[in-house]
């Protein structure tokens, strides 16, 4: 009964969500994707994704550290595309 008394209860940011794997279109690594509301995306990187970023990559190349890389454009620019081809939607409220 006090699941159901919370779920009733439950605001926007304590919905269920579910994440949709999103391949990258420049380096095909794989990443869980999963989207609140158009501004806001949340994306889990696994260790091999990030090892096979080419952004990423090109960051270390360089003597830097992909944690310090914002995001990776191209892979904006793929999770843009699932979601403009129906492939990833923006989660109800």
């Amino acid at each position: 009964m006090a699941t159901a008394s919370r779920t009733a209860n439950a605001t926007a940011d304590e919905r269920p969500w579910r994440y949709t794997p999103v391949e990258c279109t420049r380096c095909g690594v794989v990443v869980n994707v999963t989207k609140f509301s158009l501004q806001h995306t949340s994306i889990q990187w696994s260790g091999d994704a990030v090892l096979g970023c080419s952004e990423f990559a090109a960051q270390v190349a360089g003597g830097g550290d992909s944690a310090l890389v914002p995001t990776c454009s191209s892979l904006r620019d793929s999770i843009e595309d699932a979601l403009a081809g129906g492939r990833l939607e923006v989660l109800p409220p």
